[in-house]
């Protein structure tokens, strides 16, 4: 019998439940979504999360086409799925945990006795990730625009690096970060306790996007069957573009922004990035890029302040 919270399945069943997670302000219980999914045979442990960030979406939409499209039968080892981790960003829509305004992502491996959201991930760290074998953690870029990538983020230098890049490139999207994450990414934390794992960023969207949830639902059944849980060959690209840098741009007048060149475009430097118009279409400023490299985000809204973001340029690149 396999267990993840109240989600109890036996060989070759899958089993949904609620991981308790503490009280709401009214005092009511609130838990976590949860999946186990038990393997006909014996084998190792994934783990999958998505919903850290509250109003990142498309990892919820992986995780429900991905619960739905698999046949326990034809799994080898076992998967745990946390459906939503920010519960309270989740309900209001919100990036962070309203609650003690934190990014749950700069929280793992948490802390039982800490603020809500050290509370929220050492939950699951420790019922979930620490329990696995490797791990995902699915995210998107906000509601910003950005490409379908996969995140490692270990640091080159760490001793799991080559297994994290290796299970960053079995979920096969084209492109690949490998740039050490800031302190507290569960991608960051979990390979220090020997666990590799990586950060899917399928896109970046207002609610879902459809094209984005595929090509994660696609890379978790690469996973799955790379990794031996499930028969067959994962489809992943024959090259794989890796980024090692971002260049941040912003713009220096306020008005209309007009894109240049969009997400996926490879740039040289001073290619055209951007300009910026006021609202009768009079050019105040054109950004031209200072570096070779790929567009990875833009920002979505089409007007800018003085200052305000605008698009990043991926550097460092190599095919691999």
């Amino acid at each position: 019998m396999a267990e993840f919270g109240s989600a109890r399945a036996a060989p070759g069943e899958i089993d949904t439940g609620i991981l308790t997670a503490g009280e709401t302000r009214d005092g009511s219980g609130f838990g976590l979504p949860v999946a186990v999914v038990n393997g006909a045979e014996e084998g190792e442990t994934l783990y999958v999360q998505a919903g850290s960030d509250g109003d990142e979406l498309n990892g919820v939409g992986v995780v429900r086409e991905v619960t739905r499209r698999l046949d326990a039968d034809e799994l080898t080892g076992q998967i745990l799925v946390v459906g939503v981790l920010n519960y309270h960003g989740f309900q209001m829509a919100e990036h962070k945990n309203p609650v003690d305004s934190t990014k749950l992502n700069r929280a793992f491996p948490g802390d039982a006795d800490g603020s809500s959201s050290e509370r929220l991930a050492n939950l699951v760290y420790e019922n979930g990730a620490e329990r696995a074998d490797l791990g995902l953690d699915l995210h998107q870029g906000s509601t910003s625009r950005m490409i379908d990538e996969v995140r490692v983020r270990c640091g080159r230098g760490h001793r799991l690096h080559d297994e994290c890049l290796e299970l960053a490139r079995t979920f096969g999207t084209e492109y690949v970060l490998d740039k050490k994450g800031p302190k507290g990414q569960l991608a960051r934390a979990a390979p220090e306790d020997g666990v590799p794992l990586v950060d899917p960023e399928l896109g970046g969207a207002v609610g879902w996007d459809r094209g984005s949830v595929e090509t994660g639902v696609r890379g978790v059944f690469n996973v799955l069957k790379g990794y031996g849980f499930l028969e067959g060959e994962p489809t992943t690209p024959d090259e794989q573009l890796r980024a090692k840098e971002f260049e941040v741009f912003h713009a220096d007048s306020g008005g209309l922004v007009e894109r240049h060149a969009d997400l996926y475009d490879e740039v040289g430097k001073g290619d055209a990035l951007f300009e910026v118009t006021d609202v009768f279409g009079e050019t105040k400023e054109t950004v031209d890029s200072s570096v070779n490299g790929v567009v990875w985000r833009t920002r979505r809204l089409p007007m800018v302040a003085t200052g305000e973001y605008v698009m990043s340029v991926a550097t460092g690149l190599e095919r691999f």
